[in-house]
């Protein structure tokens, strides 16, 4: 059996903002701080954490700076995972497979 590596999805969608607590967890640095350091709601950062919010490419440029990490990865990481979100919404597949059944009609 064949798998190309293209067509390859995780078991579950990865959000960027997941890889950025890890990498403050493993600098030691604390949400707060982090947040009052850089002008950012603890809040919002919290939601962006804990994959409740997206990362904005604005906020990725942000972590680009503060962090060394590209913005380009996690702006690309978001996007993925907004997809494979996508796809698993049953609600949206069955209006995709209608679309689908109507354009063949065409």
């Amino acid at each position: 059996m064949n798998i190309t590596a293209n067509k390859l999805q995780s078991f579950r969608p990865y959000h960027p903002g997941e890889l950025v607590k890890e990498e403050l967890e493993y600098r030691g640095i604390k949400q707060k701080d982090f947040a009052q350091k850089f002008g950012l709601s603890y809040s919002a950062l919290n939601e962006i954490l804990n994959a409740k919010r997206p990362i904005t490419t604005e906020f990725a440029l942000l972590l680009e700076a503060a962090l060394g990490i590209n913005a380009d990865i996690l702006v690309r990481m978001q996007t993925d995972y907004n997809m494979q979100m996508a796809r698993s919404n049953h609600s949206l597949l069955e209006k995709l497979n209608q679309i689908k059944k109507i354009a063949a009609i065409l």
